[in-house]
């Protein structure tokens, strides 16, 4: 278990040389092991007969020296991040400054934290619950502005909310068809089993909206990955140095010049797409070459989205043949197509090709920056961008995710139940279990090693 009566602290600030540092110290001494090391220029001052929300300049002391001069800001229980006592103390921002003044807090009886303690007390104390605690390590790792706006949204618990909404609904049925269990004799039907049926299929319907946006939140949280493939001497690198800006990609007419995928990001409209420019697909003997152009099938497999690009001025033959290819490796349930055809200020290709699936199909220059533009755009329509316009929920979270789809193979099996009037005891294990996993999300329902694995991948200080 989480024990909240130790006095903890650590350095919240980045690691390394700033102007100025944050050190964070939380718990039932936290003020007074401040007092014995604070010197405000107004004698006798005690920090812990301050006032909540308030700051103060002093000095931090070791008892034998000053160590620096500091502001430190004070908050009172419960009104707190953690709901303990809390001082943050803002030094200079000098590792050797930061390491003394730690040095003297524990000296006085504070430990150093663990990552991600100041959030677990904060979680334990019902400051915020388990995927509000979440998104302040999303929103502290967070590359984008749409990715901040989501885990800000997610933080201020518009996600829980709801949750705790359906488990609300749920529970209420739930009791009802226990108290049936209870009085088995009186053969009365305390829960209408319309109402319920009704209930779940419009749960059902939350859950799977819910479980489906985490396509979106997934490559909001980390990028979307894009490959860039096509035979060699295509314009791959080329396109990469344009949609990146910078010349990232050596550009050269020899076939074969990139040997091993490439990979760099770029922010479109606030979201981020990660490019991975491959080895040219082509026959060759030669060693080296040949691991690079089984690199690029593989990276070709983990895009979310594939950019084949050809060559205008190739012989159409060739370029159906690499098109077949690609089109008969990738997975049209999870990943989008996009056909470059290269150099249109050289050619004008007018191929005959069927393409099996829907994919798009443009036309640039990416020597010339001709139609960059239009690929951006098409780049953008991979992503359904309007469920963040919409300012809906929007699930990032792999644990969400697989909590989501839990609950609602339960849920399903509820509304199977029901159909097929089955026992209130039966029906009842299976809206527990679906209560469960979407309590888990929350933490209303967790274990302590969930706790403990959530929780490490914080840096410390938070």
């Amino acid at each position: 278990m989480l024990i909240t009566d130790t006095t903890i602290c650590a350095v919240s600030t980045a690691p390394g040389v700033g102007a100025i540092a944050t050190i964070r110290i939380a718990g039932p001494e936290a003020l007074s092991i401040v007092d014995k090391v604070f010197r405000s220029p107004k004698e006798g001052k005690q920090l812990s007969a301050q006032r909540g929300g308030t700051f103060h300049y002093g000095t931090i002391t070791d008892g034998q020296e000053d160590i620096d001069e500091v502001v430190v800001a004070v908050f009172k229980a419960p009104y707190s991040f953690t709901g303990e006592d809390i001082a943050e103390i803002t030094c200079h921002g000098s590792v050797v400054i930061q390491r003394r003044i730690i040095q003297v807090l524990l000296q006085y009886g504070a430990r150093m934290a663990k990552p991600g303690e100041f959030t677990q007390r904060a979680f334990a104390n019902g400051k915020m619950d388990l995927s509000q605690a979440e998104a302040v390590a999303d929103l502290i790792a967070s590359q984008s502005d749409v990715a901040r706006k989501v885990a800000l949204r997610q933080m201020k618990g518009g996600f829980s909310e709801q949750l705790k909404a359906l488990r609300g609904r749920l529970l209420e049925f739930t009791s009802l068809l226990e108290l049936e269990l209870d009085f088995p004799e009186e053969d009365v039907e305390f829960a209408d089993r319309t109402q319920l049926l009704s209930l779940i299929v419009e749960i059902e319907e939350v859950v799977s909206r819910l479980a489906k946006s985490f396509v979106v939140g997934n490559a909001i949280k980390n990028g979307v990955p894009v490959a860039i493939v096509g035979p060699t001497n295509a314009g791959k690198s080329t396109l990469l140095n344009a949609l990146l800006g910078e010349e990232r990609a050596i550009v050269s007419d020899i076939h074969g010049t990139t040997r091993d995928t490439i990979e760099d990001t770029i922010d479109l409209e606030g979201f981020i797409f990660r490019f991975i420019d491959t080895a040219g697909i082509r026959k060759t003997e030669d060693t080296i070459e040949s691991i690079g152009i089984e690199r690029t099938y593989s990276k070709l497999v983990e895009a979310s989205v594939v950019i084949l690009m050809l060559d205008s001025t190739s012989d159409e033959e060739e370029r159906k043949e690499v098109i077949l290819d690609v089109i008969e490796r990738l997975d049209y349930d999870r990943q989008k197509l996009i056909i470059v055809y290269n150099k249109k200020d050289l050619a004008q290709p007018n191929d005959s090709i069927q393409y099996e699936r829907e994919c798009e199909v443009l036309y640039i220059s990416a020597r010339d920056g001709d139609g960059i533009k239009l690929l951006q755009e098409a780049l953008l329509r991979t992503i359904d961008t309007g469920i963040v316009e919409a300012d809906e929920t929007i699930v990032t979270n792999m644990r969400h995710y697989e909590a989501l789809l839990n609950s609602q193979n339960s849920l399903c099996r509820v509304r199977e139940g029901l159909e097929c009037n089955l026992s209130g005891e039966l029906v009842a294990m299976d809206i527990h279990e679906a209560l469960d996993e979407l309590g888990s999300i929350t933490g209303e329902v967790s274990s302590q090693d969930v706790l403990n694995n959530i929780f490490k991948n914080f840096c410390i200080g938070k």
